[in-house]
Protein backbone atom coordinates (compact mmCIF):
# COMPACT_ATOMS: atom_id res chain seq x y z
CA UNK A 1 0.00 0.00 0.00
CA UNK A 2 1.01 3.89 -0.70
CA UNK A 3 0.73 6.78 1.00
CA UNK A 4 0.29 7.59 5.27
CA UNK A 5 -0.91 4.19 7.49
CA UNK A 6 -4.25 4.81 8.06
CA UNK A 7 -3.61 4.04 11.84
CA UNK A 8 -1.45 5.69 13.80
CA UNK A 9 -1.78 1.85 16.59
CA UNK A 10 -3.42 -1.30 15.87
CA UNK A 11 -4.60 -2.88 18.97
CA UNK A 12 -4.96 -6.86 18.44
CA UNK A 13 -6.46 -8.80 21.48
CA UNK A 14 -6.04 -11.90 20.90
CA UNK A 15 -2.97 -13.31 18.92
CA UNK A 16 -4.13 -16.96 17.45
CA UNK A 17 -4.25 -17.48 13.36
CA UNK A 18 -6.67 -14.56 12.96
CA UNK A 19 -4.61 -11.93 14.70
CA UNK A 20 -1.40 -13.27 13.62
CA UNK A 21 -2.31 -13.04 10.07
CA UNK A 22 -3.80 -9.40 10.74
CA UNK A 23 -0.22 -8.39 12.40
CA UNK A 24 1.62 -9.75 9.30
CA UNK A 25 -0.54 -8.27 6.63
CA UNK A 26 -1.08 -4.68 8.35
CA UNK A 27 3.25 -4.48 8.56
CA UNK A 28 4.09 -5.98 5.28
CA UNK A 29 1.51 -3.57 3.66
CA UNK A 30 2.26 -0.29 5.41
CA UNK A 31 -1.74 -0.10 6.97
CA UNK A 32 -0.16 0.94 10.31
CA UNK A 33 2.65 2.62 12.12
CA UNK A 34 2.55 0.00 15.39
CA UNK A 35 1.28 -2.82 16.34
CA UNK A 36 -0.19 -3.49 20.31
CA UNK A 37 -0.29 -7.26 21.14
CA UNK A 38 -2.00 -8.60 24.05
CA UNK A 39 -3.38 -12.33 25.33
CA UNK A 40 -4.13 -14.03 28.35
CA UNK A 41 -1.42 -16.42 28.18
CA UNK A 42 1.74 -15.50 29.03
CA UNK A 43 3.38 -18.31 26.92
CA UNK A 44 1.64 -17.08 24.02
CA UNK A 45 2.39 -13.55 24.19
CA UNK A 46 6.24 -14.72 24.58
CA UNK A 47 5.72 -16.50 21.77
CA UNK A 48 4.19 -13.63 19.57
CA UNK A 49 7.41 -11.87 20.28
CA UNK A 50 9.45 -14.43 18.98
CA UNK A 51 7.94 -14.12 15.79
CA UNK A 52 8.06 -10.28 15.88
CA UNK A 53 4.65 -10.02 15.40
CA UNK A 54 4.03 -6.59 17.19
CA UNK A 55 6.17 -3.80 18.38
CA UNK A 56 4.28 -3.68 21.74
CA UNK A 57 3.38 -6.73 24.14
CA UNK A 58 1.22 -6.81 27.13
CA UNK A 59 -0.91 -8.92 29.17
CA UNK A 60 -2.72 -6.74 30.05
CA UNK A 61 -5.70 -5.70 27.51
CA UNK A 62 -6.35 -2.49 28.58
CA UNK A 63 -2.55 -1.26 28.43
CA UNK A 64 -2.25 -2.57 25.17
CA UNK A 65 -5.62 -0.20 23.71
CA UNK A 66 -4.17 3.03 25.25
CA UNK A 67 -3.61 5.19 22.48
CA UNK A 68 -4.94 3.12 19.94
CA UNK A 69 -6.53 3.94 17.08
CA UNK A 70 -7.79 0.78 15.75
CA UNK A 71 -8.76 -2.07 18.19
CA UNK A 72 -9.47 -5.94 17.04
CA UNK A 73 -10.84 -8.50 19.15
CA UNK A 74 -9.34 -11.31 17.86
CA UNK A 75 -10.93 -13.77 20.81
CA UNK A 76 -13.66 -16.55 20.75
CA UNK A 77 -16.66 -15.17 20.15
CA UNK A 78 -17.97 -16.02 24.31
CA UNK A 79 -15.04 -14.00 25.54
CA UNK A 80 -15.59 -11.08 23.54
CA UNK A 81 -18.14 -9.51 26.48
CA UNK A 82 -15.54 -9.80 29.13
CA UNK A 83 -12.60 -8.14 27.03
CA UNK A 84 -15.27 -5.03 26.04
CA UNK A 85 -15.27 -4.56 29.70
CA UNK A 86 -11.88 -4.70 30.41
CA UNK A 87 -10.55 -2.26 28.21
CA UNK A 88 -13.91 -0.03 27.92
CA UNK A 89 -11.95 2.88 30.32
CA UNK A 90 -8.85 3.24 28.23
CA UNK A 91 -10.13 3.37 24.97
CA UNK A 92 -9.52 7.07 23.32
CA UNK A 93 -12.49 8.93 21.69
CA UNK A 94 -12.20 8.39 17.81
CA UNK A 95 -11.03 4.87 18.15
CA UNK A 96 -12.45 1.92 15.57
CA UNK A 97 -13.74 -1.11 17.91
CA UNK A 98 -14.21 -3.87 15.55
CA UNK A 99 -14.01 -7.62 15.72
CA UNK A 100 -12.87 -11.04 14.04
CA UNK A 101 -15.81 -13.44 14.99
CA UNK A 102 -18.32 -15.76 13.44
CA UNK A 103 -21.08 -14.65 15.04
CA UNK A 104 -22.41 -11.03 15.15
CA UNK A 105 -25.44 -10.38 16.77
CA UNK A 106 -23.94 -11.69 19.67
CA UNK A 107 -21.09 -9.18 18.94
CA UNK A 108 -23.63 -6.56 18.95
CA UNK A 109 -25.60 -7.47 22.32
CA UNK A 110 -22.75 -8.31 24.41
CA UNK A 111 -20.17 -5.91 23.16
CA UNK A 112 -22.24 -2.54 21.95
CA UNK A 113 -23.19 -1.77 25.80
CA UNK A 114 -19.56 -1.48 26.71
CA UNK A 115 -18.48 0.58 24.28
CA UNK A 116 -17.59 4.29 25.54
CA UNK A 117 -19.56 7.48 23.68
CA UNK A 118 -16.96 8.29 21.05
CA UNK A 119 -15.83 5.17 19.91
CA UNK A 120 -16.83 3.86 16.98
CA UNK A 121 -18.07 0.33 17.22
CA UNK A 122 -18.20 -1.32 13.28
CA UNK A 123 -18.31 -5.55 14.07
CA UNK A 124 -16.54 -7.41 11.10
CA UNK A 125 -16.03 -10.93 10.35
CA UNK A 126 -13.17 -12.02 7.20
CA UNK A 127 -14.45 -14.93 6.35
CA UNK A 128 -10.85 -17.10 6.10
CA UNK A 129 -8.83 -19.28 8.20
CA UNK A 130 -7.82 -22.71 8.04
CA UNK A 131 -7.86 -25.57 10.97
CA UNK A 132 -4.53 -24.04 12.24
CA UNK A 133 -4.26 -22.41 15.67
CA UNK A 134 -1.79 -19.77 17.32
CA UNK A 135 0.33 -17.49 16.22
CA UNK A 136 2.47 -19.41 14.09
CA UNK A 137 -0.14 -20.86 12.17
CA UNK A 138 -0.89 -16.87 10.97
CA UNK A 139 0.51 -15.80 7.83
CA UNK A 140 0.17 -12.32 5.73
CA UNK A 141 -2.26 -13.72 2.46
CA UNK A 142 -5.15 -15.44 4.87
CA UNK A 143 -7.44 -12.39 4.11
CA UNK A 144 -6.19 -12.01 -0.07
CA UNK A 145 -9.46 -12.76 -2.50
CA UNK A 146 -11.51 -13.36 0.43
CA UNK A 147 -14.47 -11.50 1.56
CA UNK A 148 -14.74 -9.42 4.67
CA UNK A 149 -18.34 -8.29 6.05
CA UNK A 150 -18.84 -5.33 8.35
CA UNK A 151 -22.23 -5.09 9.95
CA UNK A 152 -22.69 -1.67 11.14
CA UNK A 153 -24.77 -0.73 14.13
CA UNK A 154 -27.64 1.96 13.11
CA UNK A 155 -26.39 5.17 13.52
CA UNK A 156 -22.50 4.36 13.12
CA UNK A 157 -20.24 6.98 11.37
CA UNK A 158 -20.21 5.98 7.81
CA UNK A 159 -16.23 7.63 7.95
CA UNK A 160 -15.43 5.03 10.58
CA UNK A 161 -17.31 2.09 8.37
CA UNK A 162 -15.47 3.76 5.26
CA UNK A 163 -11.89 3.41 6.98
CA UNK A 164 -12.14 0.23 8.49
CA UNK A 165 -13.49 -0.91 4.66
CA UNK A 166 -9.58 0.42 3.80
CA UNK A 167 -7.90 -1.12 6.08
CA UNK A 168 -9.54 -4.81 5.29
CA UNK A 169 -8.77 -3.93 1.43
CA UNK A 170 -5.33 -3.23 2.20
CA UNK A 171 -5.14 -6.47 3.28
CA UNK A 172 -6.55 -8.17 0.83
CA UNK A 173 -10.25 -8.54 1.32
CA UNK A 174 -13.49 -7.50 -0.20
CA UNK A 175 -15.68 -5.80 2.07
CA UNK A 176 -19.63 -6.54 1.85
CA UNK A 177 -21.63 -4.47 4.41
CA UNK A 178 -24.41 -6.50 5.81
CA UNK A 179 -27.16 -6.18 8.88
CA UNK A 180 -26.21 -8.71 11.44
CA UNK A 181 -28.71 -10.96 11.95
CA UNK A 182 -29.13 -11.76 8.15
CA UNK A 183 -24.84 -12.83 8.13
CA UNK A 184 -25.55 -14.60 11.53
CA UNK A 185 -28.42 -16.69 8.78
CA UNK A 186 -26.32 -16.62 5.87
CA UNK A 187 -22.97 -18.07 7.94
CA UNK A 188 -25.02 -20.56 9.97
CA UNK A 189 -25.57 -22.44 6.48
CA UNK A 190 -22.19 -21.74 4.95
CA UNK A 191 -20.32 -22.34 7.55
CA UNK A 192 -21.54 -22.81 10.78
CA UNK A 193 -23.65 -26.06 9.93
CA UNK A 194 -20.68 -27.66 7.44
CA UNK A 195 -18.77 -27.80 10.97
CA UNK A 196 -21.42 -29.39 12.76
CA UNK A 197 -22.33 -31.83 10.20
CA UNK A 198 -17.93 -32.77 9.51
CA UNK A 199 -17.81 -33.10 13.76
CA UNK A 200 -20.76 -34.97 13.94
CA UNK A 201 -19.61 -37.43 10.82
CA UNK A 202 -16.03 -37.73 12.27
CA UNK A 203 -17.75 -38.22 15.96
CA UNK A 204 -19.56 -41.15 14.15
CA UNK A 205 -16.42 -42.73 12.43
CA UNK A 206 -14.74 -42.48 15.69
CA UNK A 207 -17.74 -44.73 17.54
CA UNK A 208 -18.03 -47.21 15.43
CA UNK A 209 -17.94 -50.54 16.64
CA UNK A 210 -17.55 -52.55 13.54
CA UNK A 211 -14.64 -50.94 11.79
CA UNK A 212 -11.60 -49.98 13.49
CA UNK A 213 -10.22 -46.80 13.93
CA UNK A 214 -7.27 -47.70 12.04
CA UNK A 215 -8.90 -49.00 9.07
CA UNK A 216 -11.19 -45.32 9.20
CA UNK A 217 -7.39 -43.67 8.50
CA UNK A 218 -5.28 -46.24 6.31
CA UNK A 219 -8.98 -45.93 3.86
CA UNK A 220 -9.94 -42.31 4.32
CA UNK A 221 -11.39 -41.06 0.98
CA UNK A 222 -11.36 -37.70 -0.21
CA UNK A 223 -14.79 -36.99 1.15
CA UNK A 224 -14.16 -38.10 4.64
CA UNK A 225 -10.79 -36.85 4.22
CA UNK A 226 -11.92 -33.05 4.10
CA UNK A 227 -14.12 -33.65 6.91
CA UNK A 228 -11.79 -34.39 9.15
CA UNK A 229 -10.49 -31.15 8.03
CA UNK A 230 -13.08 -29.15 9.08
CA UNK A 231 -13.67 -31.35 12.17
CA UNK A 232 -10.00 -30.40 13.36
CA UNK A 233 -10.59 -26.41 13.98
CA UNK A 234 -10.59 -24.88 17.18
CA UNK A 235 -13.27 -26.46 19.61
CA UNK A 236 -13.31 -23.65 21.92
CA UNK A 237 -13.74 -21.32 18.92
CA UNK A 238 -17.05 -23.95 17.59
CA UNK A 239 -18.24 -24.09 20.81
CA UNK A 240 -19.00 -20.70 21.12
CA UNK A 241 -20.21 -20.37 17.74
CA UNK A 242 -23.01 -22.65 18.60
CA UNK A 243 -23.44 -20.74 21.66
CA UNK A 244 -23.49 -17.24 20.49
CA UNK A 245 -25.53 -18.03 16.91
CA UNK A 246 -27.77 -20.91 18.15
CA UNK A 247 -31.21 -19.99 16.60
CA UNK A 248 -29.91 -19.42 12.92
CA UNK A 249 -27.84 -22.77 13.60
CA UNK A 250 -30.72 -24.75 14.93
CA UNK A 251 -32.68 -22.94 12.24
CA UNK A 252 -30.46 -24.14 9.79
CA UNK A 253 -30.16 -27.91 11.12
CA UNK A 254 -33.99 -28.49 10.63
CA UNK A 255 -33.97 -27.54 7.44
CA UNK A 256 -31.00 -30.14 6.79
CA UNK A 257 -33.10 -32.47 8.82
CA UNK A 258 -36.18 -32.43 6.30
CA UNK A 259 -33.72 -33.09 3.83
CA UNK A 260 -31.77 -35.85 4.68
CA UNK A 261 -35.04 -37.45 5.31
CA UNK A 262 -36.29 -36.72 2.19
CA UNK A 263 -33.02 -37.84 1.13
CA UNK A 264 -33.75 -41.68 3.12
CA UNK A 265 -36.87 -41.99 1.33
CA UNK A 266 -35.47 -41.75 -1.68
CA UNK A 267 -32.86 -44.53 -0.88
CA UNK A 268 -35.05 -46.52 0.78
CA UNK A 269 -37.66 -46.95 -1.73
CA UNK A 270 -35.09 -46.65 -4.62
CA UNK A 271 -36.21 -43.39 -5.95
CA UNK A 272 -33.36 -42.54 -8.73
CA UNK A 273 -34.65 -40.19 -10.24
CA UNK A 274 -34.80 -38.07 -7.08
CA UNK A 275 -31.31 -38.66 -6.13
CA UNK A 276 -30.30 -38.30 -9.77
CA UNK A 277 -32.19 -34.63 -9.89
CA UNK A 278 -30.51 -33.73 -6.60
CA UNK A 279 -26.84 -34.87 -7.32
CA UNK A 280 -27.23 -32.55 -10.54
CA UNK A 281 -28.57 -29.74 -8.89
CA UNK A 282 -25.74 -29.37 -5.84
CA UNK A 283 -23.09 -29.66 -8.90
CA UNK A 284 -24.54 -26.35 -10.16
CA UNK A 285 -23.19 -24.93 -6.60
CA UNK A 286 -20.09 -26.32 -7.16
CA UNK A 287 -19.21 -24.70 -10.27
CA UNK A 288 -20.88 -21.70 -9.47
CA UNK A 289 -18.03 -21.09 -6.42
CA UNK A 290 -15.35 -21.81 -8.91
CA UNK A 291 -16.60 -19.35 -11.12
CA UNK A 292 -16.87 -16.59 -8.10
CA UNK A 293 -13.24 -16.84 -7.74
CA UNK A 294 -14.28 -18.51 -4.35
CA UNK A 295 -12.27 -22.25 -4.88
CA UNK A 296 -10.26 -23.40 -7.69
CA UNK A 297 -10.98 -26.75 -9.97
CA UNK A 298 -7.81 -27.83 -9.68
CA UNK A 299 -7.38 -32.14 -8.69
CA UNK A 300 -7.57 -32.12 -4.66
CA UNK A 301 -8.84 -28.17 -4.44
CA UNK A 302 -5.53 -27.34 -4.89
CA UNK A 303 -4.36 -27.71 -1.86
CA UNK A 304 -0.90 -29.61 -2.16
CA UNK A 305 1.93 -27.66 -1.41
CA UNK A 306 0.04 -24.55 -0.28
CA UNK A 307 0.21 -23.42 3.46
CA UNK A 308 -2.93 -22.32 4.41
CA UNK A 309 -4.89 -23.04 1.51
CA UNK A 310 -7.40 -24.77 3.01
CA UNK A 311 -9.66 -21.64 3.63
CA UNK A 312 -12.60 -22.52 5.82
CA UNK A 313 -15.23 -19.78 6.69
CA UNK A 314 -14.74 -19.39 10.19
Amino acid sequence: MSGAPLFDRLALIGIGLIGSSLAQAARQRGLVKEIAISTRSPETLQRAEELGLGDVYELDAATAVEGADLVILCVPVGANEAVAKWIKPALKPGAILTDAGSTKGSVVDQVGPHVPDGVHFVPGHPIAGTEQSGPDAGFPTLFDERWCILTPPEGTDPAAVEKLTKFWEGCGSTVDIMDAKHHDLVLAIVSHLPHLIAYNIVGTADDLEAVTKSEVIKYSASGFRDFTRLAASDPIMWRDVCLNNKDAILEMLARFSEDLSALQRAIRWGDGEQLFDLFTRTRGIRRSIIEAGQETDAPDFGRHGKPGSANLAE
